[in-house]
């Protein structure tokens, strides 16, 4: 039911730096895992970046760590990544997406934002 909007995208050389932005509506965004995947064109949807609930636990595909990071502002309902050394296979629609785990019941509600495309050229 969160409600989930991308920011940030852009046209930008290899090299360059970019920071995405995703806003969080709701009351209960502090109970979510969030992460932001990919889509190239013609390509799946990847994962890329992942952030626990307290912001103390990052996850990064291969592809991007080193490069990229992930955090959250659970008073600002936010979650943003800061995207460095862009290369032009990281061309894509960046999706953030909000995970709500439930172990006991072995259940998983995700929510997704409608993207915001990145471009990178060389």
């Amino acid at each position: 039911q969160v409600q989930l909007v991308e920011s940030g995208g852009g046209l930008v050389q290899a090299g360059d730096s970019l920071r995405l932005s995703c806003a969080a509506s709701g009351h209960t965004f502090s109970l979510y895992v969030m992460d932001w995947f990919r889509q190239a064109p013609g390509k799946e949807r990847e994962f890329v970046a992942a952030l626990s609930r307290n912001g103390g636990n990052t996850y990064y595909a291969d592809s991007v760590k080193g490069r990229f990071t992930i955090s959250r502002d659970n008073a600002k309902n936010t979650v943003d990544l800061q995207m460095n050394n862009l290369k032009p296979e990281d061309t894509a629609v960046y999706y953030c997406a909000a995970r709500l785990i439930l172990v006991r019941v072995n259940t998983t509600y995700a929510y997704w934002g409608q993207g915001t495309e990145v471009t990178v050229s060389t």
